[in-house]
């Protein structure tokens, strides 16, 4: 039997230890980590985590899952995941969109970022690659603006759903040009880009890695990306400032988080693990290629981005009239 102090000093060493290391499971090296994705399989989100899943496997020692919770611009797994044991195990991989321009754009956003989500990492950055379908009479941003001026109402562009950058950005080029493009909102980028391909949508902004890819095989046509300078990945292509249409400098960011209240400990551990993995020049080279920035943050740089993003995306939301209920 033991002793009332002996019982006392066992309770008292469990408790400091559930303080220093959170939850017992936490440290269980067996059980994989789930990443999810708030868009279908085969958009940028999807190309961009497959590139770092295997040496961010090797990083942390534990197998890493993603699965797909579609839906409402990301919203969906972004609920999903906020409402997930805050245990280091769920974790979601979340774009400009949704953590930054969802809760702008709806009224009644479902989650508040900076209190419902705890930052682990910014993964990348992303420009944006204003592309058509390859049948659309123009090879130019110029020629485009023209052409939808001269068909008012007639062009449709598709984006990966409402609240996204890939919807508020066209509304940003509408508002600046005065051109009138119809929206259509797609469950995320595959099948927008695939109705872009075949011409049910005319029009898209999309991140560079995905829209240089169809861009290089002929599918669609890339007009101007949206960043300060030029892009890798498709270096011909103007900048939008460069083509003197517009004002665009837009990039966007993919980054990490985790349920608000995950312990200090495991978000550390899941943050140094992008970092190593971001830092391999095999991964940063082929990042590069696609035309994404390997640009990482730790947890507390990229809450201090965030903060930063929130207000500059309502303004832009503001102005370009794209509030929903």
């Amino acid at each position: 039997m033991y002793k009332p102090t002996q019982i006392f000093r066992i309770f008292l060493l469990y408790t400091l230890l559930f303080i220093a290391f959170g939850p017992v499971e936490a440290a269980n090296p067996d059980k994989p980590i789930k990443i999810i994705i708030g868009f279908p399989a085969g958009g940028p989100l999807d190309a961009h985590i497959r590139l770092l899943v295997e040496k961010l496997q090797s990083s942390l020692g534990q197998t890493v899952i993603v699965d797909y919770k579609a839906g409402a611009g990301g919203a969906v797994g972004a609920q999903y995941v906020m409402q997930s044991p805050a245990d280091g195990y769920t974790v979601l991989l979340a774009n400009t969109g949704t953590m930054v321009i969802n809760p702008a754009i709806y009224t009644k956003s479902p989650y508040d970022t900076l209190k419902d989500f705890q930052p682990v990492a910014r993964t990348a950055q992303q420009p944006i690659a204003l592309i058509v379908n390859k049948d659309v009479q123009a090879n130019t941003l110029k020629e485009f603006v023209a052409y939808a001026k001269a068909n008012p109402g007639k062009l449709n562009y598709g984006s990966a759903g409402n609240g996204g950058v890939s919807h508020l950005v066209p509304e940003m080029l509408k508002s600046e040009t005065w051109i009138l493009m119809v929206h259509i909102p797609f469950k995320g980028s595959a099948p927008a880009l695939t109705d872009l391909i075949v011409g049910h949508v005319q029009f898209m902004a999309e991140s560079v890695p995905q829209a240089a890819n169809y861009a290089k095989q002929g599918k669609v046509k890339a007009l101007a990306v949206t960043s300060a300078k030029r892009n890798p990945a498709l270096p011909n292509t103007p900048t939008v400032l460069e083509t003197g249409v517009a004002t665009l400098d837009v990039v966007g960011f993919y980054g990490i988080l985790a349920p608000k209240g995950t312990p200090p400990e495991a978000v550390n551990k899941l943050s140094q693990a992008f970092k190593k993995t971001l830092e391999s020049p095999e991964i940063q080279k082929k990042m590069i290629d696609q035309g994404a920035d390997p640009a990482y943050l730790n947890a507390d740089q990229f809450s201090t981005c965030l903060a930063a993003e929130m207000p500059r995306w309502a303004k832009a939301v503001k102005q370009a009239g794209a509030q929903f209920d």
